[in-house]
């Protein structure tokens, strides 16, 4: 039995596709990073309970750290982006979680710099809260400790392979990792949307693309980019495309992230045989019905799409390039 319902909704479902592909399909994966960094942060006497945490968001790690503050007895105050919903900004209210939203911005930089401004406001006023610093903190890769060990448990022996989007890097970034230590053979797919500064991709821009929870406009620390063996990017077209035939062919429904992560997936399978592939799913597909899955006449049939083999940054091109990393500035 759970103590919490933070504790049960955190654990993925490890879902066989082929013998050598399967989903790692998450409800909201976010809440193991806020989790493990509240309990750690509990366990070094950083905060007490009843201290107010505070941290930007865009939605998902604001519903994460408000469950996770919920759980241990802690206030929360979010600083949001415009595309935190309607049904996220509810159960924020009613678990007792503040929200404030920055103005709405079609520029993801500012958006982020907004948000980041503003918590600095919030802490020169408030200096007892304590900011989570979701994108720069370590301490949010030691919740995925127990995914990576679930992984290592259920998948046979051999050479792996986790494809996900790279976000603030203590996701794919962490299970590797806690992976590699473990002694497993990891190759470490980030899975990026074009605009974002993470890898260098900030040239070249897409503005349909909505999920900037696999991207950034500002420099996050999380990222340690020499985990990361190869780097997909793809955009809003090819990432709809696959998060139709995700849920067309496997029953998996699930956020645009997880389309891109098994457009790049199946590429790099084809490409390699010689290991079991994983990609993560980090959310359900909800957020997304009329934003992208209300378009799934028109999507792609994914057998047509291919990557741009690329060697330099300065060769990114739509609608999905690809490179093994590091690449050529």
């Amino acid at each position: 039995m759970h103590p919490h319902i933070a504790e049960a909704v955190k654990k993925p479902d490890l879902i066989s596709l082929e013998p050598d592909l399967a989903c790692l399909r998450f409800e909201t994966m976010k809440i193991y990073s806020a989790l493990g960094a509240v309990r750690h942060l509990l366990d070094t006497g950083a905060v007490r309970p009843g201290d107010t945490l505070i941290d930007s968001s865009s939605g998902i790690y604001a519903q994460a750290l408000a469950l996770a503050c919920h759980r241990y007895g802690m206030k929360c105050h979010i600083v949001g982006s415009t595309t935190v919903d309607r049904s996220t900004r509810v159960q924020l209210e009613i678990l007792g979680a503040t929200l404030e939203q920055v103005a709405p911005s079609k520029d993801l930089r500012l958006d982020q710099e907004l948000r980041v401004r503003r918590i600095a406001e919030i802490l020169a006023a408030n200096p007892s809260y304590h900011w989570m610093r979701q994108y720069h903190d370590a301490i949010h890769y030691y919740g995925y400790r127990e995914v990576a060990a679930s992984i290592d448990a259920d998948i046979p022996t051999g050479p792996l392979a986790l494809v996900g989007g790279v976000g603030s890097g203590a996701s794919t970034g962490a299970i590797a990792t806690y992976l590699r230590e473990a002694g497993r053979d990891v190759k470490l797919v980030g899975v990026q949307p074009f605009g974002s500064v993470t890898f260098g991709s900030e040239h070249v821009a897409d503005p349909d693309m909505i999920i900037a929870g696999i991207g950034s406009a500002i420099e996050f620390r999380n990222v340690r980019h020499d985990l990361y063996d190869r780097v997909h990017w793809v955009n809003f077209d090819c990432a709809v495309s696959g998060a139709v035939a995700l849920l067309r062919t496997s029953g998996i429904f699930a956020g645009l992230s997880a389309g891109a992560a098994y457009l790049s997936a199946l590429w790099e399978r084809r490409g390699d045989g010689s290991r079991t592939y994983v990609f993560i799913a980090a959310d359900t597909g909800h957020r997304y019905v009329d934003s992208a899955y209300a378009r799934h006449e028109q999507a792609l049939d994914i057998d047509t799409l291919k990557p741009h083999e690329i060697t330099s940054l300065d060769r990114l091109r739509h609608p999905w390039s690809t490179t093994a990393w590091p690449a050529t500035p």
